[in-house]
């Protein structure tokens, strides 16, 4: 599990990098007092400790009293952070809109009205043209405000333009805050159960999606407008396992960026997670082709100067593009190649810890367990498994089932029969108890409850009978979830035909090219 500390000024001087520790030192001391010698002190002891330690603390920064420590943090906390805008602002829109508004109140607050409202009009414009509508909102009240209490002969219809104006943000920021409210929820329903189960999750998706779809956001035509509407289609059509309709949205969410590319330095974030929703919808629609243009493209961009100087960029990207790639080598087929980027993903895990969320982790750790499984080194999957079924049980519940299932396969694999029964049984529970059990899961454990009492002689023909089975589920989108998470056809052809999992999934990637090739 990732360490965690619960200290904040901990985190925050952990995420410093060189230059920006530099620039907190010279910051202080071009501002520096008596209580400013004790933050650098206590910022170099915080500094050279690998974990947080408060009695290690006190005991190396002597002059710091237990009692005066929560002052002294909050302070540091403080500095750090007006050190930080300094050299940040001229990157951040945020930052250089909320200085112009510190200038206009500044000019206010002297008498200086129409200097105010001229810094107010230009940072108006500034919000439009980058679609900052909260940071404009703010622009006109402070305007209203200016303009009912003092006499600025400024405009004749000043009122009229203002009132209109007001409306028109206000009736934009109704329709975002309503998509970008449900595109948050579907993609917190994702999080905590993963795709729908059953019809009956499916209809519930849907009519929660219907019922807060705004009406009338069909014509919205601002940046954000789009970007929330995008986002809400995306995760309804993903959640349901729509992967046609999730490629369509994934693709017009990018390309809104590539249309106002500056937005790509506004909301890079959003454009990073974009790009790795589109990868992932070329994944599950086997786009191999188009696949590689993209991550292509996304791995061109992880070497911006965008993604390189921001720390959150660059620790997103690296999840967003680490997960292509391995999704990269399952669609190849090639497991024992994709091994080889194991060790590069771990040593990130360890040194982004302070930083990923759990959810992130646990995929990691699925997809490198399957990397394992498919290469037919069981134990290690077995490792990698048992961190997520050792894990806290809060969330993707449905991983934290597949991951239970590939448990039992992978031991199923290794012989160990006198685990097998009870790990049946304990696996059965769980997904039952979760809801969690397809026609697929429960084909799979009936052979696996035979396959205890057959002969080595009758074992093929059963693995035959369960293939069949599988093989007309395939097309019920019902049923892909389990196929997604895992390939237990491919399992049961290399059973069948004796030949390592990989290679039945090597040879299928080649045909389904040539097939491809052929046909352009």
């Amino acid at each position: 599990m990732p360490n965690r500390s619960a200290d904040t000024l901990f985190l925050l001087i952990k995420s410093l990098e060189k230059s920006e520790k530099r620039n907190f030192k010279l910051y202080v001391k071009r501002n520096s007092g008596d209580e400013d010698l004790k933050i650098v002190q206590l910022f170099d002891a915080l500094d050279k400790m690998n974990e947080y330690d408060e009695a290690l603390l006190l005991k190396k920064t002597k002059n710091l009293k237990k009692q005066q420590l929560s002052n002294i943090k909050a302070h540091l906390y403080r500095q750090i952070l007006s050190s930080l805008r300094l050299i940040k602002e001229e990157n951040n829109i945020d930052i250089h809109l909320h200085e112009q508004m510190d200038y206009a109140r500044i000019l206010y607050n002297k008498g200086l009205y129409l200097q105010s409202l001229r810094v107010l009009d230009k940072m108006k414009e500034t919000a439009r043209v980058n679609n900052q509508l909260t940071y404009l909102l703010q622009v006109l009240f402070f305007e209203k405000k200016i303009e009912a209490l003092h006499i600025t002969r400024s405009m004749q219809d000043r009122a009229d333009r203002l009132t209109a104006e007001v409306d028109e943000v206000n009736k934009r920021l109704q329709i975002i805050s309503k998509l970008s409210n449900l595109a948050l929820q579907l993609y917190s329903w994702y999080i905590k159960n993963g795709h729908a189960r059953n019809e009956k999750d499916e209809k519930a998706i849907t009519i929660f999606f219907e019922k807060h779809f705004p009406a009338d956001a069909g014509d919205a035509s601002g940046f954000y407008e789009k970007l929330y509407k995008y986002q809400s289609y995306c995760w309804y059509a993903f959640i349901r396992q729509d992967f046609l309709m999730y490629y369509r949205y994934t693709q017009k969410w990018v390309e809104l960026f590539e249309k106002e590319r500056f937005m790509i330095g506004i909301e890079t974030a959003h454009y990073i997670k974009g790009m790795h929703n589109l990868v992932s919808a070329h994944f599950d629609l086997q786009n191999y082709k188009k696949f590689n243009i993209v991550l292509d493209e996304f791995e061109k961009f992880s070497k911006s100067s965008l993604v390189e100087q921001n720390d959150n960029n660059r620790i997103q990207t690296f999840v967003y593009l680490h997960i292509a790639k391995l999704n990269k080598h399952f669609m190849e087929g090639t497991f024992s190649e994709g091994l080889k980027i194991v060790p590069h993903i771990r040593e990130k895990l360890e040194e982004y810890g302070l930083y990923l969320d759990r959810h992130r982790v646990l995929v990691f750790y699925y997809k490198i367990a399957s990397l394992y499984f498919g290469s037919g080194d069981y134990e290690r999957a077995i490792d990698y498994l048992n961190k997520i079924i050792n894990w806290k049980m809060d969330l993707r519940t449905d991983l934290q089932c597949y991951a239970r299932l590939l448990h039992l396969i992978a031991h199923y694999e290794l012989g160990n029969f006198e685990l097998l029964e009870y790990l049946f049984k304990s696996v059965y529970r769980f997904m039952a108890k979760m809801q969690n059990l397809s026609i697929v899961e429960e084909e799979i454990f009936k052979f696996l409850r035979r396959s205890f009492r057959v002969s080595p002689r009758q074992l093929k023909q059963e693995f035959e009978t369960l293939l069949n089975k599988l093989k007309a589920l395939e097309n019920n989108r019902l049923e892909t979830r389990a196929f997604s998470y895992l390939d237990i056809i491919s399992w049961l052809e290399s059973k069948i035909s004796k030949v390592p999992v990989q290679n039945i999934i090597r040879q299928k990637f080649l045909n389904n090219s040539k097939r491809k090739a052929d046909v352009e």
